[in-house]
């Protein structure tokens, strides 16, 4: 790591510098942006190489798959300013103005992490209407050649294999993200393993915040009860 790398770092995880913030939503970074069947982009490079090591460190050690609520007791201090820029405003209203939802970054937001994927995890389904936009940041430094765990945007419900845009790699920076609609189906082809990602969703109101946020308590602690393998 340069001399310049290092100050960068030491500055982002003091939490004096955001990791990344509106630009990473520029044409220089976008993979791929549509509108149809719903709104949905493909951005890369999202995180800086200098926070590889740090961000791997950092990651919550969960034992077991699923979703888990951000909680910053188990978050190291790269994770926790990787959240603080997703949760921008600025950041958000961006995204907003590329999925068509003005003024995004004025809901409620709620925060999720992933460490491990089991084989029944990523069917096809669509969100519930609480969810207005739904973001994904991916923080795998390699992924096997497989369509496994790779993140997928469909034209319907029916199969993995009716792809409305290319599959998302979940490889480190890589980031996804799509407006709720009532056809925005998505998943990703079975996959059994280590799966690093940050999740973000944009709620209609504070209260189905809330909501969930007492819901994702009462998960964590039935997932408590159970082990990954």
């Amino acid at each position: 790591m340069s001399a310049t790398a290092g100050i960068a770092v030491s500055s982002i995880v003091a939490g004096h510098a955001p990791v990344f913030g509106p630009e990473v939503l520029e044409p220089d970074h976008m993979v791929h942006l549509q509108h149809d069947p719903f709104p949905f982009l493909i951005a890369s490079d999202v995180l800086p190489d200098a926070l590889r090591l740090p961000i791997a460190d950092d990651f919550p050690k969960y034992r077991r798959a699923g979703f888990f609520p951000m909680d910053d007791r188990e978050c190291g201090p790269t994770v926790r300013a990787i959240v603080r820029s997703l949760e921008n405003p600025a950041f958000a209203g961006r995204l907003g103005e590329l999925l068509g939802v003005p003024n995004l970054g004025s809901l409620p937001s709620i925060v999720t992490l992933r460490k491990w994927s089991k084989a029944t995890d990523g069917r096809i389904h669509n969100d519930g209407r609480a969810k207005v936009v739904t973001a994904l940041l991916y923080l795998n430094e390699t992924w096997p050649d497989t369509s496994g765990g790779c993140f997928r945007v469909l034209t319907d419900d029916q199969s993995f294999e009716h792809m409305a845009a290319p599959e998302v790699k979940p490889l480190y920076g890589y980031f996804a993200a799509f407006r709720r609609t009532e056809n925005s189906w998505h998943g990703h082809p079975p996959y059994v393993g280590e799966r690093r990602v940050i999740q973000i969703a944009w709620l209609t109101s504070l209260e189905e915040k809330l909501r969930k946020e007492k819901r994702g308590r009462f998960t964590r602690r039935i997932k408590a009860l159970f082990t990954y393998h």
